[in-house]
Formats: C-alpha cells, sequence, structure tokens
C-alpha cells in the first residue's frame, strides 16, 4: 500500500506544501497547465530551489498582480470558479471540500452563516492557487492512504484581514479541531488556515511512522527562517508490519444518539442526510431506555474530519436535544476492484484481501441495480448472470 506522509514538525502552508509535492515528484509543466484550467488570470507561480537551515528543496512563490486582487469572494464565488472550470471532477470535488471547511470554520468564528461569509485571505489568489494546486498534486499522486504527524502550530501572534491574534489564528484552530497537535516550537505562526484545510480534508490517519518503508522524502520550502528549518517534510512510503497482513487501520469517529420521540418513517431521510454530509456508515439500533420507553440508538461513522458536519446533520435532521461522539479504531481487510463483463454491461467485483489470499469477491450494489433499470429485469438476474460468469471462470 502506497502511503503519503506528512511529517508537519514545523508546520505546513499552502505554498509549502505545492513546493513538497513538486520536490516529491509533480512536474512543474503539469501544476502550471492544470491551473490554467480554472481560467483565473492575475498571477505567476515562480518555483525555485531553497534552503532552510542547511536542508534542500523545492520553493514556490505565487505572486498576484495586485490590480487584479479580489479579495473578498464568498464560497459561491469559488464555487462558480471552480465549477465552471475544466479541471477533473475529482480535483473539483476535492478542492470544493477544502474551501467549505475553511468556510465553515470560518462562519462559527465569526457566529455568520456560510452564505454570509466573505473570504480574505482565501478568496485571494494564491490561496485559490494554493487549495487547487493540492488538489491537483494529490489526485494525481493517487496514495492508497495519506498519513501525518501531529501538527505544529507555533506560537506568538500573527496579523489577520480581522486584527491581531493569538497563534493559532481562529480559523486555524476551529479547522484542526480533533487533530493531534503540537505548539511552541518558535513564536511564530507555522501553520495557516490553508496549510491546516489541506491536513484537516485530506489526512486518513494521524500517528508515528512505525511499520512505514521510506521510499522517497521530499521537503517544501517556507517563506520564513525560523530557529527551526521552516519545511514541510514529506514521504512516499510503503506500509509494512500488519498492513502486509492484509489489515488497513484508521482512525475514525463515532457519533450517536438515543431517539424516542421521532416518527420512524423520518428514518430514510435521515439516513440519505447523513451519508451526503460524509457518513461512512450509519446503522439504527432498537434499544429499551429509561422508564422502559422503546427507542432506537442512531449510530453514524465516519472520518475524523467529517465529525462536525455529521453533529450538525444529526442535530438538525432528528429530534434528538444532545449525542455523544468518541473515536475508534477501523481495521479493514485490503480490498481489490475488478471489472467484470456482463451480457448487460460492465460490473465492478470487490475483492476481500487477507494474507495475500483471496477470501471471497461481491459485485457492487449500485452497478447491479444501475444494469437492472436499464434493462428492465430483475436485479437477482444481473447477480445470477454474475455468478454464471464467476463458476465458469473457475
Amino acid at each position: 500500500m502506497q502511503v503519503l506522509y506528512y511529517d508537519c514538525f514545523s508546520g505546513i502552508s499552502g505554498d509549502m506544501h505545492l513546493g513538497a509535492m513538486l520536490d516529491l515528484g509533480i512536474k512543474p509543466d503539469f501544476l502550471t497547465g492544470q491551473l490554467e484550467l480554472l481560467g483565473l488570470e492575475g498571477y505567476e507561480i515562480s518555483i525555485s530551489t531553497d534552503q532552510r537551515k542547511g536542508i534542500s528543496g523545492t520553493r514556490v512563490d505565487v505572486v498576484t498582480d495586485e490590480n487584479l486582487h479580489h479579495g473578498h469572494r464568498n464560497l459561491e464565488d469559488i464555487a462558480g470558479i471552480i465549477e465552471g472550470s475544466r479541471l477533473d471532477q475529482p480535483v473539483m470535488q476535492r478542492s470544493m471540500d477544502m474551501f467549505r471547511k475553511r468556510a465553515e470554520a470560518e462562519a462559527r468564528v465569526h457566529g455568520k452563516s456560510i452564505e454570509e461569509i466573505h473570504f480574505h485571505e482565501v478568496g485571494a489568489l494564491d490561496s485559490i492557487v494554493d487549495i487547487v494546486g493540492a488538489a491537483i498534486c494529490l489526485e494525481e499522486l493517487k496514495p492508497d492512504r495519506i498519513m501525518s504527524s501531529p501538527v505544529e502550530l507555533g506560537g506568538g501572534f500573527v496579523k489577520c484581514a480581522h486584527g491581531t491574534f493569538p497563534v493559532p489564528a481562529p480559523a486555524t484552530a476551529e479547522i484542526l479541531t480533533g487533530i493531534p497537535v503540537r505548539s511552541g516550537a518558535v513564536q511564530k505562526e507555522t501553520t495557516t488556515p490553508t496549510g491546516a484545510v489541506i491536513i484537516a480534508c485530506n489526512v486518513d490517519e494521524f500517528s508515528d511512522m512505525d511499520a512505514l518503508r521510506i521510499n522517497k522524502t521530499a521537503y517544501g520550502i517556507g517563506q520564513r527562517d525560523h530557529d527551526i528549518p521552516n519545511v514541510l517534510r514529506v514521504y512516499w512510503a510503503e506500509t509494512g508490519g500488519r498492513e502486509r497482513d492484509g489489515l488497513d487501520s484508521m482512525d475514525a469517529v463515532i457519533v450517536e444518539c438515543n431517539i424516542d420521540d421521532m416518527n420512524p418513517e423520518f428514518y430514510g431521510f435521515v439516513m440519505e442526510k447523513l451519508f451526503d454530509a460524509g457518513a461512512d456508515d450509519v446503522f439504527i439500533t432498537p434499544i429499551i431506555m429509561k422508564k422502559a420507553r422503546p427507542a432506537n440508538k442512531l449510530s453514524v461513522l465516519c472520518h475524523p474530519s467529517k465529525e462536525d458536519e455529521i453533529v450538525r446533520a444529526v442535530l438538525s435532521h432528528t429530534t434528538s436535544l444532545g449525542l455523544r461522539t468518541y473515536r475508534v479504531n477501523k481495521v479493514l481487510l485490503e480490498r481489490e476492484f475488478t471489472k467484470i463483463s456482463t451480457r448487460f454491461g460492465e460490473v465492478t467485483l470487490k475483492t476481500a484481501i487477507y494474507q495475500g489470499r483471496r477470501l471471497r469477491s461481491k459485485p457492487e450494489y449500485e452497478d447491479c441495480i444501475s444494469l437492472a433499470r436499464k434493462h428492465k429485469v430483475p436485479v437477482q438476474e444481473i447477480y445470477d448472470e454474475i455468478t454464471r460468469i464467476q463458476n465458469k471462470s473457475e
């Protein structure tokens, strides 16, 4: 399994991240060519080799034309730029996830709705380039998993559009809720809101590097020169240890509540909204509460970066007055996806693998349903066709 590992001992910013991605092997012409699909003008990307405390790496500077600088875009403006571009859909989706996360953080900090938030720094050209550039690089690298160390925040104070704030800036602190951090390595801001949102929206697991085999190390050079090297170090690695046995492990969150006063007909709609908010799984368990009242326990499994969205969805769409959350560890079998051709069309097969042995395969339900609807046949007929083909090939 290929792993991209962020070693944020000196924090992370948008430009440090771009530098690290290029140092890791993303071609500069590919990145700039993809960014041109946004259709934005008024910026240039300067790429150079630089050093911090004797560590050499790649430095990226996004130089903007102040005459074309629009610093007060809102989320709708940014969505219009991204969704109106010619970028691939996965890049657009990853980009919008990051911008939405930043908008939600700003909204909570300022006590406003997402629609009311007008970005300052994040609406600027350089921040748009940093965030969309991050999405472009991650989609090009396509690691099987993204991991990170705790994130160094720095210390002291930082000047923002709204004034001078303690480090971490309020938006940064909000974005990094639930994520392991460190502080005080230097009395400067080491992690910016853009860097924080890259980590919060894309990292699957926060842990040390035990059982990873490093194949390549890269460095993104920061703009400042601190007492510690102002660099973002990233590793391209492979999993070892338990993962070599075919088991995959990652952090997750359970959000749950007990409900005894909601119309049961609503649960289908609630589940739909929870999956829209980023849930990995939703399940309902019948329980008996105090005074022998029958009720249901609603449980939602999600990635830590989706916890806030899931909490809002539960409180907005159910009658629950509160909930509980706790961290869990997901252990998964390795999975392999292949295509099988049937007389109805192609179907994706998901195969579970353990210790190099293929345990079982099953067709993707949505593929089968889609073909059944298209050909107006019972879905069982699709499954029977797949079973026939598999038996024939054995």
